[in-house]
């Protein structure tokens, strides 16, 4: 069993969205701004796709993004994790039958 999880790890797809890189700063801007915020949301949901994959949050950015982020892809993606250099991975949701 443990061999059978260790695979379908392995198979998982991961879509990963540096929200500094990848979105804000991406509208030149040094930093993120409050009035952009659906600007962002939209580019990070069109980066993140649909469907039964994983989603990986990471990079600076404030927290109003990453729950704003967050809640947009909350019911489109499978499951939603949150990346930093400090914890690791750390599960926000995980709708994937078990």
């Amino acid at each position: 069993m443990e061999m059978e999880t260790k695979m379908e790890m392995k198979m998982e797809k991961r879509v990963v969205i540096d929200l500094k890189h990848s979105v804000w700063s991406r509208h030149g801007e040094e930093r993120a701004r409050l009035e952009l915020l659906p600007e962002y949301v939209r580019t990070a949901l069109e980066k993140a796709g649909e469907g039964d994959h994983t989603v990986v949050l990471t990079g600076a950015a404030p927290v109003w993004l990453y729950l704003a982020v967050a809640h947009a892809l909350h019911g489109k993606v499978a499951k939603l994790v949150y990346n930093s250099p400090v914890t690791g991975d750390v599960v926000i949701f995980d709708h994937r039958a078990r």
